[in-house]
């Protein structure tokens, strides 16, 4: 297994180029602002050849790219359907302070856009990423589950980082479904899982549990329906 990785434009948002090794086909997730010239040269120092984009969530520093990059490869992307509104009217669900950033920016057609549906496996460039809806951050937020050499691994986009968890205060946002998210998905991972977030250094699910007091929090909050 082959992960590289760069941080992008103002946000420092992580876009990750995931392969079966050196020279194969990957994976691209989430191209976000100014990255198409760095992951070209990625790409090209693995000699890595892109066959789809996968999308954890709809948000400008996620997706600013996906169509140049999409249009560059001749590939798909891939993209909750519950976030799809984010492409066809950024400046709806980011704000007023981030409506800057749509300045412009092309994105795709939602129709153009392949939907991810929750407990799907995508089987794309050699490598499965299992595909988990984790709402809260955004309505159409997700995680892909995949397998490392040694260990499992999450693609966590903007759902967990190390010590911290995604905002919940713009349009699409939920606390109340990021508990559930964090309790349901992200808490039943081993503790070996490897985090690769969307922001930030990877951590594990491990330290996470043991220290970010976010999950601490989605530990202790009731599941639906037991009236608590």
């Amino acid at each position: 297994m082959l992960i590289r990785s760069f941080p992008a434009g103002a946000f420092g948002t992580n876009c990750y180029a995931v392969a079966s090794g050196p020279g194969a086909e990957c994976v691209v997730v989430d191209p976000g602002m100014e990255a198409v010239e760095p992951l070209a040269r990625m790409l090209a120092e693995e000699r890595l050849k892109p066959v789809a984009v996968v999308l954890t969530h709809g948000h400008l520093d996620h997706t600013a790219s996906v169509l140049p990059v999409c249009e560059g490869y001749d590939i798909p992307a891939y993209l909750h359907p519950a976030d799809s509104g984010m492409l066809a009217d950024p400046a709806r669900w980011h704000g007023p302070a981030l409506a800057p950033l749509i300045t412009g920016v092309r994105l795709p057609d939602p129709a153009d856009v392949l939907s991810l549906e929750d407990g799907a496996v995508l089987s794309l460039a050699g490598v499965d990423l299992t595909v988990r809806h984790a709402p809260g951050h955004t309505q159409g937020s997700v995680v892909f589950t995949l397998d490392l050499d040694d260990s499992p691994g999450l693609l966590a986009g903007d759902v967990l980082f190390a010590g911290s968890v995604g905002r919940v205060d713009l349009p699409g946002g939920s606390w109340e479904s990021m508990l559930g998210s964090l309790r349901d998905v992200v808490l039943p991972l081993d503790d070996a899982t490897v985090v690769l977030p969307g922001h930030g250094g990877a951590t594990t699910i491990g330290r996470e549990r043991a220290t970010n007091p976010y999950l601490a929090e989605a530990a202790a909050a009731p599941t639906k329906g037991r009236g608590l």
